[in-house]
């Protein structure tokens, strides 16, 4: 798996993100998705349900659809669950009731939640890509938010594409990283500091206290 790219903050990483932006094309910090979620089971509710569950074939949900995948979560009107030749679930596709949004949400391997909103979602469930179709917005919880007429968001590798119908323009917001002993601004959640990856350091136990002369 490649690594995430990752903003610098000098002087040079405004030009970047606005030349990015021009662009249509946006890259979050690192939030990798759960990685344990693709192997747990994934459950679904909904109104209706036509479909078989056998290999190479289209099971349709209709009417408040939910699906869920651990920390993965998929809501809207309509959804066509596409199963492979195994009768796993390859492909999810979920479009909105009127009036309303398909939404997405995920946590990462730090607890900070992702979420997506759009009319359209086109869910890759083997590379874990999703993307957002009609007004589109993607958010990740003390990090940022971006909104176009198009997103592709990549849960692995927390890579986002963005893209603007007409005379139209991607936007976003990047949150400053926050400092320690330093609150966060009103209406912002903070991110608390996390490495999934880093090994886990025992502790190291209390030294046992000298005991007193004559070993009384």
């Amino acid at each position: 798996m490649k690594s995430p790219a990752r903003f610098r903050r000098d002087p040079r990483s405004l030009k970047l993100h606005l030349a990015l932006l021009g662009l249509g094309l946006l890259i979050l910090q690192p939030a990798l998705a759960k990685q344990d979620d693709r192997n747990q089971p994934m459950n679904y509710s909904s109104k209706t349900l036509d479909g078989f569950n056998a290999p190479n074939t289209v099971t349709t949900l209709t009417g408040n659809v939910v699906v869920t995948q651990g920390t993965m979560k998929l809501t809207g009107a309509v959804a066509k669950l596409y199963l492979d030749a195994d009768t796993q679930v390859a492909r999810a596709v979920v479009t909105a009731p009127a009036g309303g949004v398909a939404h997405i949400e995920q946590l990462d391997d730090c607890n900070n939640l992702m979420q997506g909103d759009a009319q359209q979602l086109d869910y890759d469930n083997i590379n874990g890509i999703a993307v957002l179709t009609g007004n589109a917005v993607v958010k990740q919880q003390g990090r940022g938010e971006f909104h176009g007429d198009k997103l592709t968001y990549n849960t692995q590798t927390a890579l986002i594409t963005g893209e603007a119908g007409g005379d139209g323009l991607v936007h976003g917001v990047i949150l400053p990283k926050a400092q320690p002993g330093v609150p966060a601004p009103a209406g912002q959640v903070a991110s608390p500091t996390c490495h999934p990856n880093a090994a886990a350091t025992p502790a190291t136990p209390p030294a046992a206290a000298p005991k007193p002369a004559g070993g009384h």
